[in-house]
């Protein structure tokens, strides 16, 4: 044995959807030459992370190997897998590797950080391959919800892992490469040690259906829709935009798109010859001069995002625009779990304006995730010795490998930071790796144990009090201290003002507090923290997070 090994590690992307990144590594352990496959983002939410911009994956880890690793490589540019890469370029300081269309989405977000685009190396896809190291990859298309989604082919003198992205299987997805399952089959032929699969879809009983099948129900849609049309699906589902348009269009009517990331995502796809045939559209300013029963837009936000258009059309005007009673809106996406509550409000919001909407409706949507029975067709395939699961909650991955093990073939559920050895005949758990989340937070980063999220959460669930005290040079209060308050209810229970009732009592504190108290600072803030902790909890059922600036003049 050469004592060679190798690897496999979820930093992201393990036991959740979204913020994708895992590392491959080959070679004695602790010395693995390591690539990284995505680096994508998660969502806030003001629930859990108030005030948050972005949650990224914790790279402590890869920050410490960084001398190891050969490139980051991104397999789709969707934001939960290429989102993350500006912000952490100049951390990890590898080069990068997509295949065209992701490649241009990858070099802007290096740009918005002042990182030259030549960083990103675009690649062919198969039979082109790249030497990595002691791996030699190559990116082998399958389709999903935006274009050019590859498969990544990793060979290493271990053998051949086959890591799959997200897809689907669909042989007539519109826009970017079908599924073909013979040309994966020759793939497949030399012999797979693992396959690393999507996971998203595994309790979807039914085989997937195509991006084709969609397109004549949006247009007989948009075509009896008496007047204005708004629709609202992915940014990044390109192919989605273009049935869209091309129903807006064959319905005579003019096609506007609003939202930033959509003219992106379009202009991307133009630029890299993805999209050669989308209709015309007019710009906003345009729009506001055609009659009603004339226009579709096609716009952001079908997750309810509170920026996005589809959120600042519900609740008035957007670029001029205005929705009416009569109009039509049409989700064409599927909402996310987590994202219920924001979609609902929005839809409320319409339906006071007496807009018509349509919101979650199989008719109009196909997932871009295979179901059970397409990863039963993958594996098949393929033909695994074993199978990984990755890109789910715990719940997805459990199932997955459930499968993978009626099959006959060996499964290991690897969550987020254990690191699993594949080089034998069966998996095992190599070690573990102290992994987590990272938060943008404004234009800096925090871990998230740093506890800056949690003060937050503790102020927004029980508001805020400051009290100031003076003391002159005798250790003597000059005066009564004085609350400010945040977030709590003005009238207590003895129907007086909160304010007036904690100065009282802070009053009393102080006048009863003895030398030794008042001259040590920790033992005051501390009486003085009590006493409104315990005021406020008697007069409105709450105990504020307390803050307490005490000043001593000399």
């Amino acid at each position: 044995m050469s004592g060679e090994r190798l690897i496999y590690l979820p930093l992201g992307g393990a036991g959740e959807i979204g913020m994708n990144c895992y590392v491959y590594g080959y070679g004695k352990p602790g010395q693995e030459r390591l690539i990284v496959v995505d680096l994508g983002v998660t969502f806030p939410d003001m629930d859990g992370t108030p005030g948050v911009d972005l949650i990224l994956p914790d790279i402590t880890w890869l920050k410490e190997n960084r001398n190891r690793i050969e490139a980051v490589v991104i397999t789709h540019a969707h934001e939960d897998h290429v989102g993350a890469v500006g912000h952490t370029f100049e951390q990890l300081g590898a080069p990068i590797y997509a295949r065209a269309f992701t490649a241009n989405i990858a070099r802007h977000k290096l740009n918005e950080y002042g990182v030259d685009g030549k960083s990103v190396k675009t690649c062919s896809p198969w039979p082109e391959t790249v030497k990595l190291g002691p791996f030699t990859l190559g990116f082998l298309p399958i389709s999903h919800s935006i274009p050019e989604s590859s498969a990544l082919v990793i060979d290493s003198p271990a053998g051949r892992v086959i890591h799959t992205g997200d897809f689907k299987l669909d042989e007539t997805p519109l826009v970017g490469e079908p599924w073909d399952p013979a040309l994966w089959a020759e793939v497949a032929k030399p012999g797979v040690k693992a396959l690393v699969c999507d996971s998203t879809n595994i309790f979807s009983p039914h085989a997937g259906r195509s991006e084709s099948s969609i397109g004549a129900n949006v247009t007989e849609l948009v075509a009896n829709a008496p007047q204005m049309v708004v629709a609202t699906t992915f940014a990044s589902n390109v192919a989605r935009v273009r049935t869209l348009a091309e129903a807006g269009a064959r319905a005579g009517r003019s096609i506007c798109l609003l939202g930033r990331a959509m003219r992106r995502m379009i202009e991307a796809a133009v630029e890299t010859g993805v999209l050669t045939d989308f209709p015309k559209t007019i710009s906003v300013e345009d729009a506001g001069s055609v009659p009603r029963d004339n226009l579709m837009l096609i716009v952001t936000g079908s997750q309810g995002e509170r920026r996005a258009a589809t959120a600042q059309l519900a609740r008035g005007k957007f670029h001029g625009i205005e929705l009416k009673e009569g109009d039509l809106f049409l989700f064409s996406s599927k909402t996310i779990p987590g994202n219920e509550r924001g979609v609902i409000r929005i839809v409320n919001q319409f339906s006071e304006k007496g807009v018509d909407v349509v919101a979650d409706s199989d008719a109009y949507h196909v997932s871009g995730h295979a179901n059970r029975p397409d990863l039963e067709t993958m594996q098949d395939v393929v033909q695994p010795q074993i199978v990984v699961p990755m890109h789910g909650e715990h719940r997805h991955l459990r199932e997955h490998v459930k499968l993978a093990q009626s099959k006959g073939r060996a499964g290991v559920l690897a969550v987020n930071g254990m690191m699993i050895d594949l080089t034998g005949n069966e998996p095992k758990v190599a070690e573990y790796i102290e992994t987590g989340r990272t938060y943008l937070d404004g234009s800096v980063q925090i871990g998230a144990l740093d506890g800056i999220v949690r003060d937050r959460i503790r102020m927004a669930l029980n508001g805020h009090v400051v009290v100031t005290v003076i003391l002159d040079e005798d250790d003597e209060a000059l005066g009564e201290p004085w609350c400010e308050v945040m977030g709590l209810a003005e009238i207590g229970r003895s129907n007086a003002p909160l304010v007036d009732v904690l100065e009282e009592d802070l009053a009393q504190f102080i006048g009863r507090a003895d030398k030794r108290t008042l001259a040590d600072d920790d033992k005051l803030e501390e009486g003085l923290r009590r006493i409104v902790r315990n005021s406020s909890l008697n007069e409105i059922g709450k105990k504020p997070e307390v803050t307490v600036v005490i000043s001593r003049l000399s």
